[in-house]
């Protein structure tokens, strides 16, 4: 079992750059796939980006690639994801998640919220216009 703490949220204008971080618990940190999600009020939470066990492959959402970077250092038992270019629309509460086993099956990475056993409680990030 691992427990997430995320942080590192706040206030940024758009333009501007933030880095959540997520902190994990347990000696078995670097078995876990590490994922971001984002959630609105009002609407589903979605996808953003994650990295294998190993830190070897990453996977980004569309409207995130290119602006967003996730990494990971096992020793330290911690995700982050550094956010480039923020804009109003990237404004949610950030979920880190966590899962076992494989990270991708036929081609398919594994990015939906039922893919995913473990949550942080969130951090907000908020970017103002």
């Amino acid at each position: 079992q691992v427990q997430l703490v995320e942080s590192g949220g706040g206030l940024v204008q758009a333009g501007g750059s933030l880095r959540v971080s997520c902190a994990a618990s347990g000696r078995t940190f670097s078995s876990y796939h590490m994922g971001w999600f984002r959630q609105v009020p009002g609407k589903e939470r979605e996808f953003v980006a994650v990295i294998s066990a190993s830190g070897s492959s990453t996977k980004y959402a569309d409207s995130v690639k290119g602006r967003f970077t996730i990494s990971r250092d096992n020793a330290k038992n911690t995700v982050y994801l550094q956010m480039n270019s923020l804009k109003p629309e990237d404004t949610a509460v950030y979920y880190c998640a966590a899962r076992l086993g494989a990270f991708v099956r036929f081609g398919y990475v594994y990015t939906g919220r039922s893919d995913y056993d473990y949550w942080g409680q969130g951090t907000q990030v908020t970017v103002s216009s």
